[in-house]
């Protein structure tokens, strides 16, 4: 029987060895094959006779780091997402154009300003009138352009988003098809390590998409969340979908309330009923599409508010003109105010009222903001840029009557302020008189000039889209959003650039008079104005304070800063993953000197199995023989 024995662990020893020879083929074959983890013969002792052992083989391993495989499918969403926003911020710096460079934002507005001071110099000069106008259009045109790049960018991102969602759908399709196939395979063979080759293919793609985590049951079925929990595939795929809404404009925002939404969102469908809003609740933190997300609905949309604020800055330090009250007569004493002519009041526009609380000793800055569009009441503090002053909105849309009782209510008791209209369209404001719990001390009314000819230096040079520029908040939302692809020249001065000398008919202004374009210069160089958060420059409680040159410079390098911050992210992500995936080709990948090493072992433990086979065959001839 030992014989036999014998002879029977020699060919199981062939055997392994023609298994072990098949992998080594297989791994040299696929030694370039991407996705491909090196298998080796999982080998176990099998009990045979009384002497010795025999050897079985009990399936093929994966030589596989599923630690260092968690981190990378870590690092891949981090990388994706970095490479992804370091892409788009440095378009977006190649649309804003970089600093002291010609065909930018800056180059414009300097040109305006050398237009403007050449007319301040020959202010009788056709050519210098036109030249004016004509820088003008220039700056115009170029904020158009910008809002025109940076609404292209986030198009770009919502058509990505789309493809994205796809590629990801295709993913869990296949990975959930090769869940059931190994859950009807329940084997250990070869095929079983070429499908779960397969599946870590489609899950790393997957993981570029989105932030994921990974669960592993026994039987070799992969469970696939995102890292906030939500399930996106087992054995069976949930269904991801997008919206997308077609054409994006300074207008289309998101918003967590569907009824206000006018992008497109993702959600996803389970696969035995229900939904699940993935954007609103922040479900994708990490990826491709959790990039594309932040840059459309944050990043770019900060790019157009900083434009935007630049437009409605420009277009306002122009056009709107402040006028102080005039002391309240003696009539209404004991109680002492101001009053203010609203006749010039437009929609968005702002009356300003300073007064002091007696019993507090606390000064407190009211902002009236004219609204025609009640339902967007009350205001908040937010709606001017002014991070001292309380905001009033007053709905003008019924008249001065309703305007003065909106006021009393709003302050007669709280502020101890009364308010009327003795005539026409004068709002006359006063403190409280003998009780003396408030004083009035300072009221005035910023208006926006709608003439050019009006007797002022202030005209609006810009208007938008050929209506006047006030700053209006409306049901739609601000009217400064978006304002910079709207901007243009006023068209009447187009038709007469006169009219950037001539600000008086009667009298006629002088044609040497350079009140005007002194003005203009002054605002567009010297002029201080403070500008948005939403901008991203400045905060609420500090708003960035400058001239309009200075809030362009610091748009332009902040800008710059960001894409250079992105890059270097984005690389340092790169070294990372590509560190992890060379440390991983090093345990899991092929490597052909070993694979040839392995071969000659291989073959000359063939050799010696077919030797020892050999020798059995000899004795059993010669027992033959004597027998």
């Amino acid at each position: 029987m030992s014989l036999s024995q014998a002879l029977y662990t020699a060919m199981s020893g062939l055997r392994a060895t023609q298994a072990s020879l098949a992998l080594v083929s297989s791994n040299v074959a696929n030694a370039e094959t991407p996705g491909y983890v090196r298998k080796t013969v999982n080998q176990i002792a099998g009990v045979t006779g009384d002497f010795g052992s025999s050897v079985r083989i009990n399936g093929v391993n994966r030589e596989l780091d599923t630690y260092l495989q968690t981190q990378i499918r870590t690092e891949m969403s981090g990388a994706a997402y970095a490479d992804v926003r370091s892409t788009f911020l440095t378009n977006l710096q190649t649309v804003y154009g970089n600093p002291d460079s010609t065909g930018t934002i800056e180059d414009a507005f300097n040109a305006l300003t050398t237009a403007v001071q050449g007319l301040s110099t020959s202010p009788d000069s056709q050519s210098a009138r036109i030249g004016v106008v004509n820088a003008a259009q220039s700056m115009a045109e170029q904020l158009n352009a910008t809002t025109q790049g940076i609404q292209n960018l986030r198009a770009n991102a919502e058509t990505a988003i789309n493809d994205s969602i796809n590629t990801a759908n295709n993913a869990l399709k296949q990975i959930a098809l090769i869940n059931d196939q190994l859950q009807n395979n329940g084997q250990t063979d070869s095929s079983t390590a070429s499908l779960l080759d397969q599946r870590d293919q489609y899950i790393d793609q997957l993981s570029q998409l989105v932030d994921i985590r990974v669960v592993t049951n026994g039987q070799n079925q992969a469970t696939v969340f995102t890292n906030s929990g939500v399930q996106l595939v087992g054995t069976e795929a949930a269904q991801l979908t997008f919206n997308p809404q077609g054409t994006v404009t300074p207008n289309t925002l998101y918003n967590a309330d569907p009824t206000k939404n006018n992008l497109g969102t993702i959600t996803i469908g389970f696969p035995h009923g229900g939904s699940y809003d993935m954007v609103s609740t922040n479900a994708i933190r990490s990826g491709k599409i959790a990039a594309y997300l932040e840059l459309r609905d944050n990043t770019l949309v900060k790019a157009q508010a900083q434009i935007d604020q630049l437009a409605a800055s420009m277009s306002s330090a122009l056009s709107d003109k402040t006028t102080a009250g005039v002391a309240a007569p003696a009539s209404a004493l004991p109680a002492t105010g101001f009053d203010l002519d609203l006749s010039g009041l437009q929609t968005g526009n702002v009356v300003h009222v300073t007064y002091k609380d007696n019993i507090t000793g606390a000064t407190h800055n009211l902002s009236i903001v004219r609204v025609d569009d009640p339902s967007v009441l009350p205001l908040t503090n937010s709606a001017t840029l002014d991070p001292n002053d309380e905001v009033l909105g007053i709905n003008f849309a019924s008249g001065m009557a309703s305007v003065v009782t909106q006021l009393n209510t709003a302050l007669g008791t709280s502020a101890s302020l009364q308010f009327s209209n003795p005539s026409g369209s004068t709002l006359r404001v006063l403190d409280d008189g003998a009780p003396n719990r408030s004083d009035v001390t300072a009221a005035s009314v910023t208006a926006t000039v709608s003439s050019l000819t009006g007797g002022s230096a202030q005209l609006p040079l810009f208007t938008d889209s050929g209506m006047l520029y006030t700053g209006a908040i409306t049901a739609n939302g601000s009217q400064q959003t978006g304002l910079a692809a709207r901007i243009s020249v006023n068209s009447a001065l187009l038709g007469d650039p006169s009219r950037t000398i001539i600000y008086s008919t009667n009298p006629l202004t002088a044609s040497g008079d350079t009140t005007r374009s002194d003005f203009i210069l002054t605002q567009l160089t010297t002029g201080s104005y403070r500008y948005s958060p939403q901008t991203g420059i400045g905060t609420t409680g500090a708003p960035f304070t400058g001239s309009l040159l200075s809030f362009t410079k610091q748009v332009i390098s902040a800008q710059g800063e960001a894409a250079s911050s992105a890059k270097q992210l984005a690389d340092g992500q790169d070294v990372v993953l590509n560190t992890l995936k060379n440390k991983l080709s090093s345990t899991s990948g092929v490597n052909i000197d070993e694979e040839m090493a392995h071969l000659l072992a291989l073959q000359n433990a063939y050799s010696a199995n077919a030797r020892v086979m050999s020798t059995v065959k000899d004795m059993y001839t010669a027992l033959l023989q004597a027998m």
